[in-house]
Order: C-alpha cells, then sequence, then structure tokens
C-alpha cells in the first residue's frame, strides 16, 4: 500500500467516523498532534488518539472530510484539506486543514494537522468550550520535544 493510500484510507475512515478501522492505519506509537492545542495536549497511540478525536466528531450530527491536494516523498506526506462540521443544534463550520503524516511499514506514525481554531469556535455552538473542557482528558501525552 502506498503512503498515500495509507494516509487517504485513514481519513476516508474518519470521515465515516469507522473508529475501529481508523486505529488500523496507526502505529502503535503514532502522535497526533493539533497544532494549535500544543504538543502538551498531544495523544499517543490508537485508543489514546481515537478518544481524543471522538471529543470534537462524535457529537456532531453530519461530519465529512474532504479531499485536497497531496505531496509525499514516500515516507513524509503533506495534505491540504477541508472538513465540514454540522452539530444537531444547528451550527456548521468548515475547517481548512493541512494536515503532515509520516508513514512507515503501512502505518501512520505521525500526525499534526494545522488549522485555524478560531474559524471552529466562531462557529460552534456557546457550549463547544464547555463540553471540551469536561470530556475525558485520559488520552493526554506530552509530546514536548518528540515532533
Amino acid at each position: 500500500m502506498s503512503v498515500e493510500d495509507t494516509v487517504l484510507g485513514m481519513w476516508k475512515a474518519l470521515s465515516e467516523r469507522d473508529w475501529e478501522t481508523v486505529k488500523t492505519f496507526l502505529s502503535d506509537d503514532c502522535i497526533y498532534l493539533d497544532v494549535p492545542v500544543g504538543p502538551a495536549a498531544a495523544a499517543r497511540g490508537p485508543e489514546d488518539i481515537v478518544k481524543r478525536l471522538k471529543i470534537g466528531i462524535e457529537p456532531l450530527a453530519s461530519y465529512e472530510n474532504f479531499n485536497g491536494l497531496m505531496v509525499d516523498n514516500g515516507t513524509d506526506v503533506m495534505y491540504e484539506h477541508h472538513e465540514e462540521w454540522h452539530w444537531a443544534t444547528g451550527e456548521s463550520a468548515v475547517l481548512n486543514f493541512v494536515s503532515v503524516h509520516k508513514v512507515r511499514d503501512g502505518k501512520i506514525t505521525l500526525w499534526k494537522d494545522y488549522w485555524d481554531m478560531g474559524a471552529l469556535a466562531n462557529h460552534a455552538p456557546p457550549t463547544w468550550m464547555e463540553d471540551f473542557a469536561n470530556a475525558d482528558m485520559s488520552w493526554v501525552f506530552d509530546a514536548t520535544g518528540l515532533v
């Protein structure tokens, strides 16, 4: 499987919110970093990465990733794409991303998302930040110095 197939497969599974399939694309020591939040609040390993992703995505009425430009050097992948988030309360947001992935032996070993948190905060329901603050944070991994 090419690195592009690995990355696109993971994003397809995420767009479908197929959490078990998402895990199959992640190495046991994969680090996920939401760059706007910083490395002190990263997640490590498939189980904790999915816990982290579920906080934002699972409660949505609908969620979809839309493919864009992808470039790679056989290991490192830069993927420009956007997501559409829709809440049951009627709010919606279009979030532009550049995701950087490192792929080894068919598994993603590093995943960094670069995006504008303000684009989400400006369109999310008023309770969004409070819901996030009250979520299970057992996934938090300090990746400072590792990414």
